[in-house]
């Protein structure tokens, strides 16, 4: 009896699996519960850190690995445990981001936390999603009070995204990672932190190999993921630059676009 087309399903949350209402569809859940009935794994790899992401993954009933912060956390869902955590050097962060403003002023800052209940913070004038839970911070020395896995960064003055993130990653290139993983959301990582090196660790941990790896995802961040795998796809909302690398461009995230590849690939439809 053959085994699975591909042996690791990785989805990206946001744009991808969550629909724009941020939920997934019962079409989604029952093609991913099918595929790993048939002995594939499905592991979702995210820019959201653990505490944005553990209630997703609870309400899905997922116990399996998770690749969570762009790739600075793997996080055993099922233990409620940390197994790897990469943390942004303070000092750097705040030398890229006084090179990044030098060059294209003022900017509107956040701050992800490190660890199981990091808090996000949030500096003034920082547009976020309401729906989760930040801290807004009074002194901007509270930014750099305790360890975090990364920054966002917003520029008042009308940059769009993606001339924010060129214009960091020209300043401070050299000093950190720079990726643009959403609408209005540019985040500064460790430098090489990326969503393959955090899926290539927890890809060794169930000892499935990249060309065995089927990857889903929407943005900028999940270019180097899709790269990894053996086969990439992005979905129809996906940024052009994610659909110019992907082996397929499938349906929107509100239209099941994971559901109608799986179906196909493992013969479920």
């Amino acid at each position: 009896m053959s085994g699975p087309p591909y042996r690791l399903v990785a989805t990206d949350l946001d744009g991808t699996l969550l629909r724009s209402d941020a939920t997934v569809s019962a079409r989604s859940r029952e093609t991913l519960a099918a595929v790993t009935a048939a002995g594939a794994a499905h592991i979702v790899v995210t820019g959201r850190s653990v505490p944005w992401c553990r209630h997703v993954l609870d309400d899905l009933g997922y116990e399996g690995l998770a690749v969570c912060g762009q790739g600075a956390q793997v996080y055993d869902a099922g233990a409620h445990r940390l197994l790897t955590s990469v943390t942004l050097d303070r000092q750097l962060a705040a030398l890229a981001l006084a090179k990044i403003e030098a060059e294209v002023g003022p900017l509107a800052v956040a701050a992800s936390q490190d660890g199981l209940t990091g808090e996000v913070l949030i500096g003034e004038g920082y547009v976020y999603n309401p729906e989760l839970p930040v801290v807004h911070m009074t002194d901007p020395a509270e930014l750099w009070a305790e360890p975090i896995n990364k920054l966002y960064i917003q520029h008042p003055g009308g940059l769009d995204d993606d001339a924010l993130a060129e214009a960091a990653q020209a300043a401070a290139g050299g000093l950190v990672g720079v990726t643009v993983a959403g609408e209005g959301i540019v985040e500064v990582l460790p430098l090489g932190l990326t969503k393959a090196t955090g899926l290539a660790l927890a890809a060794r941990r169930l000892g499935v190999a990249p060309g065995e790896t089927l990857a889903f995802g929407d943005m900028p961040n999940d270019l180097p993921m899709l790269t990894w795998s053996g086969y990439g796809v992005a979905m129809a909302n996906a940024h052009p630059d994610l659909k110019a690398v992907a082996d397929e461009v499938t349906a929107s995230n509100d239209e099941d676009g994971i559901a109608v590849v799986l179906e196909r690939l493992f013969g479920l439809a």
